[in-house]
């Protein structure tokens, strides 16, 4: 284990100044582990101490999660990247774009200029947007009477483009899509694929969509920030008998199974055991800028409660790989440049840095996202760890 004495202290010290209830935090490098424990409550004011097997909503970290299957079944020549995905989904075989509301409130909609593709969908420049970070499309929702993605309906995913495919990168439904088509080659239901392909292969016996008696006993209770700044328990769950389940964002997992999976892109696609999970080149792929000129640009929230403002490394440039945030430059004291990561909207963060050979996870649970004090945590955690490793 690397001397991680600094690395305790950051945390518990956090978690004793009432910054967040609790929080667990592991690191790994290519051939072991560096760090794992866990400090202060999964529920305030008084609930279960928090574990290092303690199960988390990590909501978009599921993302590229959903991403690596879907680059199984490009492997397998199931999916193609660039041809159109309309005959897998044949829902998106007309998209449309909203260009704004008429002035009798009604949206005015017109056709795409071009097909979407896996690829689109896979690196978030489909089109489709978040409606906590996009007005229009929070209105053309009230508007429709759309469910909420959050109801897992399948209603849900039926919404226009904010722009033509390929055109820009914005944040958005894009992986429950993909999702979707993991399902419709596959045969099988998303959780069940990942379950067989993924996660029993890595190990991650923790992480899965539904939530067994066994598994909510070691539940993280979500947590809201008021505006007063304390944080206090709300309730919060996934849908737990769903029409989809959403692979942009319904997984619950621990600590431990993400970093497995992030190991995993550390050691050329395979477990720590030695399991050929992806292919070498699959990997390679999936670490590389595959949005050409275009970059990620931050999210402005219009959903205050559930987001603040959002964007990592102020001022970097950042692309998006086929599953992956990468930032282009080194972190000063933390990561390296061409280090991969994302997050989920609970507050729950990752990274790998294949340069270094380290990767890191750290959960915690309360809303909104991009919680100044969660972030400062989460960026002492990291100095800490890179400080140990020397």
């Amino acid at each position: 284990m690397a001397q991680t004495e600094q690395i305790d202290r950051v945390l518990r010290e956090a978690v004793e100044r009432g910054e967040v209830p609790g929080v667990v935090a592991v690191a790994g490098t290519r051939e072991r582990p560096l760090y794992q424990d866990a400090f202060g409550r999964r529920a305030l004011p008084d609930g279960g101490a928090m574990s290092e097997d303690t199960v988390f909503w990590i909501a978009s970290m599921t993302k590229a999660i959903t991403s690596a299957a879907a680059m199984q079944l490009v492997e397998q020549g199931q999916l193609a990247l660039d041809r159109p995905i309309a005959p897998v989904l044949p829902e998106l075989a007309d998209p449309q774009v909203l260009e704004g509301f008429d002035s009798a409130g009604q949206p005015r909609l017109r056709p795409a200029r071009r097909p979407i593709t896996l690829r689109h969908l896979i690196t978030h420049t489909a089109g489709f947007v978040y409606a906590i970070w996009n007005a229009e499309l929070g209105r053309y929702i009230e508007k429709t009477g759309t469910p909420d993605i959050i109801t897992c309906r399948n209603a849900a995913l039926s919404l226009p483009l904010a722009f033509d495919p390929g055109e820009r990168w914005d944040y958005g439904i894009n992986i429950d899509w993909v999702g979707k088509a993991v399902e419709r080659v596959s045969g099988r239901r998303l959780g069940d694929y990942l379950r067989e392909h993924l996660f029993m292969p890595l190990g991650m016996n923790d992480t899965a969509f539904k939530l067994t008696s066994e598994r909510r006993a070691r539940l993280a209770q979500m947590h809201a920030r008021g505006e007063n700044g304390e944080l206090a328990p709300i309730a919060f769950e996934m849908e737990q008998d769903p029409e989809f389940e959403m692979g942009g964002g319904g997984l619950y997992g621990t600590a431990a199974d993400y970093l497995a999976f992030a190991r995993m892109f550390l050691n050329e696609g395979r477990a720590a055991g030695g399991a050929p999970v992806l292919q070498p080149q699959t990997v390679r792929l999936m670490t590389e800028n595959a949005i050409g000129d275009l970059r990620v640009q931050p999210l402005k929230t219009v959903a205050p409660a559930l987001s603040n403002d959002a964007e990592f490394f102020p001022g970097m440039v950042k692309k998006w790989s086929l599953g992956f945030m990468i930032s282009t430059e080194a972190v000063p004291g933390g990561r390296a440049a061409g280090s991969l990561a994302w997050a989920g909207l609970g507050n729950t963060y990752f990274w790998i840095d294949p340069a270094t050979g380290v990767a890191g996870v750290i959960l915690m649970q309360l809303l909104p996202f991009a919680d100044a004090k969660a972030l400062a945590i989460f960026d002492r955690f990291e100095r800490a760890l890179y400080a140990a490793l020397g």
